[in-house]
């Protein structure tokens, strides 16, 4: 038999989307790694106003994803919602350089998560459709390594943007909506949406999918909201580097260690996903995290701070595409997008609850409760999933 044979290639929609991510990725990137300076130097705002802007971002997000792969699932259409939230996210990133307040800037960050959260489900809905079981954790890998390379160079780019250009934020942030605009652009032109990949079926009620949904999916919702209640704002590194050393300019190198971490085991641990338990990596991979949160908690100088990041980066590494996985296999063909818009919304809620009480957290008791308490719920979601029946075998 040919290697071809026991191993099917990726289908061409997974590399386009990878792509589509990569660019928005760079420009969205751009903007979160010079947010947590723009709001706390350029606007004198409180650290609890960054955890507050971001949460509320993220859930937005998240609830859209709930509502955007009902629908997906509904119309039996992948590429329009891809589209309409790329799109949303690019214009949205006209805003940044014109805000002179918190108002402005939440409206901003609102518009681009509401993009996000309006493609999320669908797109992920899209590559279990046209991807066989037995390369589906490659799939969501591969999109997510090109996801990582964009957010490896956007830290980089902003660097070298604020140092040629004297520090103008404002410039940087018009210069980062070029690749948006490119993303956006390339998912009109470029992604193809298979005619006749979903089996047609009588639409059904819009709230009945929610209660539909499958015993295993539910249970990977309660992980991934006590797992998440664990990941607060990635922005708290970029405060933490500062803490230890870190100049303003220099921050966004904690993103490059947080994206280094992250690219060097995205594919291979999704990969892995298809020949052995996606549960065992998903473990190990809430183990990598306490162990980076202790780092950042206890540790001194730059020397902690790389480590941890890079804990920090290895954890979503192992975590975020196999989540992913885990619901594409649970999930049935008719609910899929569903299934990932409640996961979706449920640590949505997470990340708000997460990032404003670490906001909270930071400005009363210090950076080191912030990841000590990190650690302690990341704990508790471990055993919740150590807890939980055997995986089984994937959805077609």
């Amino acid at each position: 038999m040919q290697p071809s044979a026991k191993r099917p290639a990726l289908p061409r929609t997974v590399w386009v989307l990878g792509f589509v991510s990569l660019l928005m990725d760079l420009s969205s990137e751009i903007y979160h790694a010079l947010l947590p300076v723009f709001i706390t130097s350029v606007l004198g705002l409180p650290v609890v106003a960054l955890g507050a802007i971001d949460g509320v971002a993220e859930a937005t997000a998240s609830l859209s994803k709930l509502v955007s792969g009902r629908l997906s699932d509904r119309s039996r259409r992948r590429k329009p919602w891809v589209l309409l939230g790329y799109g949303l996210s690019a214009l949205s990133k006209l805003l940044f350089p014109l805000a002179n307040g918190v108002g402005l800037l939440m409206t901003g960050r609102f518009a681009d998560r509401l993009g996000k959260g309006i493609r999320g489900s669908p797109r992920d809905a899209m590559i279990a459709d046209e991807t066989p079981p037995e390369v589906r954790g490659r799939a969501f890998g591969l999109r997510q390594a090109l996801d990582t390379v964009g957010a490896l160079l956007a830290p980089l780019v902003a660097i070298g943007l604020m140092f040629v250009l004297a520090g103008a934020i404002r410039t940087v942030f018009w210069i980062a909506v070029i690749p948006a605009v490119l993303s956006a652009l390339l998912v009109l032109f470029g992604l193809r949406e298979s005619s006749g990949a979903r089996s047609p079926a009588k639409r059904q009620p819009l709230f009945k999918g929610f209660r539909e949904l499958d015993k295993d999916t539910r249970r990977l919702l309660a992980v991934g909201f006590l797992f998440t209640l664990a990941r607060f704002s990635e922005s708290f590194l970029i405060l933490r580097g500062m803490d230890l050393g870190l100049s303003p300019a220099a921050s966004p190198l904690a993103l490059v260690l947080l994206t280094v971490g992250f690219l060097a085991l995205a594919y291979p641990a999704c990969a892995r996903s298809d020949r052995m338990k996606p549960r065992s990596i998903l473990l190990v991979g809430i183990v990598v995290l306490v162990a980076g949160d202790l780092i950042l908690a206890r540790g001194a100088g730059l020397a902690a701070l790389t480590i941890g990041i890079l804990l920090w980066g290895a954890h979503m590494a192992l975590t975020q595409g196999i989540f992913s996985r885990m619901i594409a296999d649970s999930a049935p063909e008719e609910l899929r997008a569903t299934s990932f818009g409640a996961f979706y919304f449920v640590t949505g809620v997470a990340t708000l609850l997460a990032s404003i009480g670490a906001g909270w957290l930071w400005d009363r008791e210090g950076a080191s409760a912030v990841f000590l308490t990190g650690a302690a719920v990341a704990g508790l979601a471990w055993a919740m999933l150590a807890l939980l029946p055997e995986d089984r075998a994937p959805s077609a």
